[in-house]
C-alpha cells in the first residue's frame, strides 16, 4: 500500500536569508540568536564593501522537531554578510586574542538618512560591533551540515 508523502518526511535545506528592511531583519535576527565564533572569524573586505562572520549558529527552527524525535539539538556554521559597508566600529572586541569566543545576542538596524544607517550586532559581555551601512543589505546562510550542539542544551537567558 502506498501513501501520501508527508511534510514531515522532507529534507531541510541549509537556511539563505537576506534582510533588505528592518522587518526582515528582525526574523534574521531571531535565527541568528546565540551565534558564537571565535574573534578570527571576523573579516572585513574594505574593497568589497562587506563585512563577514563566520558564525556556529544554534538552530532555533529545528528545536521542536529536536524534542519532537528525541534527538539533540543542533548548531550549524552560518555566514552572516553585511553589504555595503561604509566603516566597521567595536567597542568591548578584543581582536587580538584568538581564543576569544563571542555570543551574538542581537542584531539591529538604526536608520540614518536616505536609506543609510547601522547595523549593530550586540554581543555578550557588553560587546557590540557597529557597522555603518550605505544601504541595509544583510546575508545569512548555512554553509555546513547541521551537527549536535556541544552542550546538548537550548541557550537560555536569565531574565
Amino acid at each position: 500500500m502506498t501513501e501520501d508523502a508527508r511534510f514531515e518526511d522532507g529534507r531541510e535545506g541549509p537556511l539563505r536569508l537576506k534582510a533588505l528592511d528592518g522587518e526582515d531583519l528582525q526574523v534574521l535576527a531571531a535565527l541568528a540568536q546565540d551565534a558564537v565564533f571565535p574573534a578570527t572569524e571576523m573579516r572585513w573586505d574594505r574593497k568589497a564593501r562587506r563585512f563577514a562572520i563566520l558564525l556556529n549558529r544554534f538552530r532555533w527552527e529545528d528545536v521542536a522537531r529536536a524534542k519532537a524525535r528525541g534527538r539533540a539539538v543542533e548548531r550549524v556554521q552560518s555566514v552572516l554578510a553585511i553589504e555595503d559597508v561604509m566603516q566597521v566600529q567595536s567597542q568591548g572586541v578584543d581582536k587580538s586574542d584568538p581564543d576569544m569566543v563571542y555570543s551574538l545576542l542581537s542584531v539591529a538596524f538604526i536608520p540614518g538618512e536616505d536609506g543609510t544607517g547601522r547595523v549593530e550586532l550586540t554581543l555578550a559581555g557588553d560587546g557590540v560591533i557597529g557597522v555603518e551601512v550605505e544601504a541595509l543589505e544583510v546575508i545569512l546562510r548555512d554553509v555546513t551540515r547541521p551537527y549536535a550542539a556541544p552542550s546538548g542544551k537550548v541557550p537560555g537567558h536569565k531574565d
